[in-house]
């Protein structure tokens, strides 16, 4: 049985970077495990080609139950299922939040998670094209850049937004969030950027790192609440490794819940139902699934709009305001405008087109995640609840007048065609509301099943280690209390960096052999 100082659980946007980071000394041993394979699709490499890779072999390619607030949809829930994770199938958007997303964390009981807090590792892992400054560094592995060749039609959107009163705003991740502006991406030499090409790929070759693709982690191992190893499936054959120090869980905000309730941790009652063996009683697993929604509107162009491929083509421009009569601290609309048209199904398509997306920071729907059956190759039962609460429908509904708004300025005059959907016809706000209903979806950003904290629906502390248990930590975008203002990806890397820190200042390896040599 082979042992090692940590175990890496996933090699994901997290998962990469803990695995980076914690290997740096040339002397800590890490087993990195992903149920994924390596990241050689071609099309993961060209940023266009990002609309391509959902429900592909590099995708989980998980689906929610029927959503009882969308006519019973089932909503398509990809997750990256190869080295990379989501980063390496994501729309390559580089979005951190806002300054109060994170002041609010800490407010939840979670000390040094503020946004003066988070910001140095925000900046640990970026290498800013545009150079460094309070908000930005060129020191880090991962390549953020302006879009090579933007389209005149997102400038467009830009300036319409602009005549609509809205500020130009060049940095979304800088002094100020609200206002338009064009998207930053996570790009290298006109290449996909992702965790898995900045933080893993250069270090393969350090001894001390031992990367296995291919490899389903099934359960982890316990000693009653110490975690001792874990148990995983690659090639058809059942292994178990064992773990000096500690296994960190970066599986994600679906995969990490699931894992855990396998294993023994989670709601005590639910566990016995299953006729799981409970190590750790924690009702919060699994619960608190929070996700950002959209609805589109789509129009038809009237001239040919060329896409480079260094463009993720779905979202060059965006627009975060607030909507009337919001009193929060941070933005609650996101505005997405791309070249890529999203026509719901029984809709007229067009090759020649844009949309607009409207985007809710901060819904209400609280989902969860749990167990379909025993065998770890099955997927989770996902509920969302989306637009369980009429206020996100009235913002949505406000979101469409508004993109309206912005396509009949002016700056679209040359591009505009006919209005695929909703439809010029679909005015009332009766009407808007079923199509929402009828066509919303997820941006693809689900957080909070393993949520920081300290209250009794916590799962993880404010250093990211499972409550009730020793060795064992969570570290990925599960552990958000709370969703941020604006995309997952950024920081999501950011809590990998954070964590390294963590584990390191908590001594791992020597701390257990010196408890050793004592005894």
């Amino acid at each position: 049985m082979t042992q090692y100082d940590y175990i890496v659980i996933g090699a994901g946007s997290a998962g990469c970077v803990v695995a980076n980071r914690i290997t740096e000394d040339g002397e800590t041993t890490v087993l990195l495990l992903e149920a994924g394979n390596p990241d050689t699709k071609p099309e993961i490499q060209i940023p266009l080609e990002c609309t391509s890779l959902p429900g592909t072999e590099v995708d989980w390619g998980y689906f929610s139950e029927p959503e009882p607030y969308l006519n019973n949809r089932k909503i398509f829930c990809p997750r990256g299922k190869v080295l990379g994770g989501c980063s390496s199938i994501n729309f390559l958007n580089y979005i951190r939040g806002n300054r109060h997303d994170y002041d609010h964390w800490q407010s939840l009981a979670n000390p040094g998670w503020s946004y003066q807090d988070v910001l140095p590792y925000f900046k640990k892992s970026e290498n800013q094209q545009r150079g460094a400054c309070e908000y930005h560094s060129i020191d880090g592995a991962l390549s953020v850049t302006d879009l090579i060749s933007p389209t005149v039609i997102s400038q467009r959107f830009v300036d319409a937004s602009v005549a609509l009163g809205y500020d130009y705003n060049p940095d979304f991740n800088g002094m100020q969030q609200e206002g338009a502006g064009l998207f930053q991406l996570t790009v290298k030499d006109g290449k996909r950027h992702s965790a898995a090409a900045a933080f893993l790929l250069p270090i393969f070759k350090r001894p001390n790192l031992t990367t296995m693709t291919g490899a389903l982690v099934t359960r982890l191992l316990f000693d009653g609440t110490s975690t001792v190893g874990v148990e995983y499936l690659h090639e058809g054959t059942l292994h178990q490794a064992r773990v000096n120090s500690e296994v960190i869980l970066s599986a994600g905000a679906f995969d990490s819940p699931k894992l855990l309730l396998m294993s023994g941790i989670g709601d005590a009652e639910y566990l016995q139902s299953l006729g799981i063996a409970v190590v750790a009683d924690l009702p919060g697993v699994g619960q608190n699934l929070q996700d950002h929604v959209l609805v589109s509107v789509s129009s038809e162009a009237t001239q040919h709009l060329h896409t480079e491929i260094t463009s993720n083509g779905a979202g060059e421009a965006g627009l975060f305001l607030y909507s009337e009569g919001n009193l929060d601290a941070a933005p609650d609309l996101e505005m997405i405008f791309g070249l890529i048209l999203s026509s719901p199904p029984d809709y007229p398509n067009s090759s020649l087109g844009f949309s607009g997306k409207v985007v809710l920071t901060h819904p209400e729907n609280i989902g969860s995640v749990s167990l379909r059956t025993l065998d770890p190759k099955d997927a989770p039962i996902i509920r969302m609840n989306y637009l369980q609460s009429q206020s996100d429908v009235k913002k949505l509904v406000a979101g469409i007048k508004l993109i309206r708004q912005l396509f009949q300025t002016r700056a679209f005059d040359e591009f505009r065609g006919e209005e695929i959907a909703p439809g010029a016809d679909v005015t009332s706000d009766e009407a808007l509301e079923a199509y929402i209903r009828e066509t919303c979806n997820t941006v693809y950003h689900p957080v909070g099943t393993c949520k920081m904290g300290t209250d009794p629906m916590a799962v993880v502390d404010p250093k990211l280690r499972v409550h009730g248990v020793e060795g064992l930590r969570v570290v990925d975008a599960s552990i958000m209390p709370t969703l941020i203002t604006g995309h997952t990806n950024a920081p999501t890397i950011m809590i990998g960096e954070k964590a390294a820190d963590l584990i390191k200042a908590a001594g791992g390896v020597s701390q257990r052999l010196q408890k050793a040599i004592a005894k």
